[in-house]
């Protein structure tokens, strides 16, 4: 079995200039906070981030767009972190805003190696612009495309050491979907375990997903 524990300075090395990384969490609930830390001392830059939200000015993903770290996000809501909008408005930060089902769809598509999804959500509104329709049945869809990434950072609960997941209530959110839609998945756990110590029912995220892990 290959060792994935490694330490948060090995993990976060992986991480260059200009790459597409998802960060889960929601509001920064079940985001690997101390990865935020360790890439604000570590300054990469130019990099898009996929995540459901902007975080805070202090917390999640927010810590990022306030060392102006992030060229891109993708993100459905914004709202929470004043920043964003004042480095949007600058012209500093190139913001598209998705859906909340919609966002969750394409990472989901991604991570299936699916073509896109459609939706209605967004006919008949901006958020149409530029995207292909199709009628099927009668109805309009919108064909909205998948989200890959370089790296997903997502947090964990649990982990056992051959890398299989467990996720404590609300701290699951987008993480599992994530880990599927990256080509490189680092976790941070808050307890990493031996193998076995997971309940096979209760393993959220199987082992083949994640690449490294890090105590946290």
């Amino acid at each position: 079995m290959r060792n994935k524990v490694v330490t948060i300075e090995e993990a976060m090395s992986h991480i260059k200039d200009g790459m597409t990384i998802m960060i889960g969490g929601f509001m920064a609930c079940g985001t690997p906070e101390k990865f935020m830390d360790v890439l604000v001392e570590k300054g990469v830059k130019d990099l898009t981030i996929i995540g459901n939200d902007a975080g805070w000015p202090d917390k999640g993903i927010g810590k990022l767009v306030v060392n102006k770290q992030v060229k891109k996000l993708i993100a459905s809501h914004v709202g929470l972190n004043p920043e964003v909008g004042k480095q949007m408005n600058s012209g500093e930060l190139e913001v598209e805003l998705v859906p909340q089902g919609t966002l969750a769809e394409r990472i989901r598509a991604g991570g299936n190696g699916l073509g896109g999804i459609l939706t209605p959500t967004g006919v008949g509104t901006i958020v149409e612009e530029g995207k292909e329709k199709i009628t099927v049945d009668g109805k309009v869809y919108l064909l909205e495309k998948p989200l890959k990434a370089d790296i997903a950072l997502i947090g964990a609960s649990i982990a056992d050491k051959k890398g299989n997941l467990y996720y404590n209530k609300a701290t699951r959110n987008f993480n599992p979907m994530m880990a599927t839609a990256a080509d490189l998945v680092i976790v941070g756990a808050e307890k990493i375990v031996e193998v076995g110590e997971i309940d096979a029912n209760d393993v959220m995220t199987p082992a083949l997903f994640v690449d490294y892990m890090v105590e946290v």
